[in-house]
């Protein structure tokens, strides 16, 4: 798997994703590294402008947030894909203000179809998880 988030969100045509786009001034500045694993993490404290009710992530943000670990995910994999169908479950409200980790892995490669399961977790906490199948972006 590649480590270089430049490199590779360049390659991907990522550069300006609202979350982790390191050319878009307003991204939230997600920073996705492999685990080791094949799965990737990222450690992410959301501020308080991204609630939904007072002290809580708003939970568009939370399936914004598990929707680009899936891709980056991906991106470790050399691939490149769209979400077709995103499946998210709420266990407990998300605190804001508060260090989170967002990590994904990859639960099944049938090219190109790819199925990825993530989590928004604080320690052995789980907050919220999702599956996702991601469809190979077609070259152009």
């Amino acid at each position: 798997m590649n480590n270089d988030l430049s490199d590779m969100s360049a390659r991907h045509g990522h550069v300006r994703c609202l979350l982790c786009g390191n050319e878009n001034p307003l991204s939230l500045g997600l920073n996705f590294r492999p685990t080791g694993d094949d799965s990737v993490a990222a450690v992410y404290q959301p501020p308080s402008n991204l609630q939904g009710y007072d002290g809580l992530l708003h939970g568009g943000m939370a399936a914004a947030l598990l929707d680009a670990a899936m891709t980056h995910c991906l991106f470790h994999h050399e691939i490149s894909a769209l979400t077709g169908d995103l499946h998210i479950r709420y266990k407990h409200p998300i605190p804001i203000d508060t260090p989170l980790e967002i990590k994904a892995r990859l639960v099944l490669a049938r090219p190109p179809l790819y199925r990825l399961r993530a989590e928004i977790v604080r320690g052995d906490f789980l907050f919220v998880w999702a599956e996702g199948d991601f469809y190979q972006r077609r070259s152009t």
